[in-house]
């Protein structure tokens, strides 16, 4: 008897819960400006995604196409997408609103070793950054989770156990 299994927005939540503890972790414990460290959310990503398509495969005793599953694993990255969007706003907005000079600083410096700048044009393109810093952070979020959501997806539906004998023509 196969079971139902749980719900995209359900799994995306708790991938999403995951993904914010993690991002909290890594601010407050001063880990979250270091390079390398920022990769690791999108294994806990990755992970999670493709857990969520072996777990509907196997909810579903195997009886899935590649479709059904891949489907299931992007409709997973879309609430996980959603959900980071307006952690990401909240965020910057209200728990790491130092974040924006943090960027600003880090920008400066990255301009003023380009002696192709003076200090005019490093002041502009720094006032422009800081009016569409949020907006930015916001879109390369979502398209950043999309991007390697649909490639995890891919990835979960290609790994989940499939029944070779299902036919999901045979019941209609």
């Amino acid at each position: 008897m196969e079971t139902k299994p749980t719900s995209p927005a359900i799994k995306g939540l708790l991938i999403s819960l995951v993904l914010i503890v993690f991002g909290l972790v890594l601010y407050f414990t001063g880990l979250g400006k270091q390079q390398g460290v920022q990769f690791l959310q999108y294994v806990i990503l990755g992970g999670g995604i493709i857990w969520a398509c072996i777990d509907y495969a196997k909810k579903l005793e195997g009886n899935v196409t590649f479709g059904n599953t891949f489907a299931h694993g992007f409709k997973v990255t879309a609430a996980i997408t959603a959900i980071i969007a307006v952690y990401t706003f909240i965020a910057l907005k209200f728990i790491m609103p130092e974040m924006l000079d943090y960027t600003l600083e880090q920008a400066r410096k990255g301009m003023a070793e380009n002696k192709q700048m003076n200090a005019e044009q490093i002041d502009q393109a720094l006032e422009m950054t800081k009016k569409f810093f949020i907006p930015f952070a916001i879109a390369g979020v979502i398209v950043a989770f999309l991007i390697f959501g649909v490639i995890f997806s891919l990835i979960g539906a290609a790994v989940a156990k499939k029944n070779p004998n299902y036919n999901p023509l045979q019941n209609q």
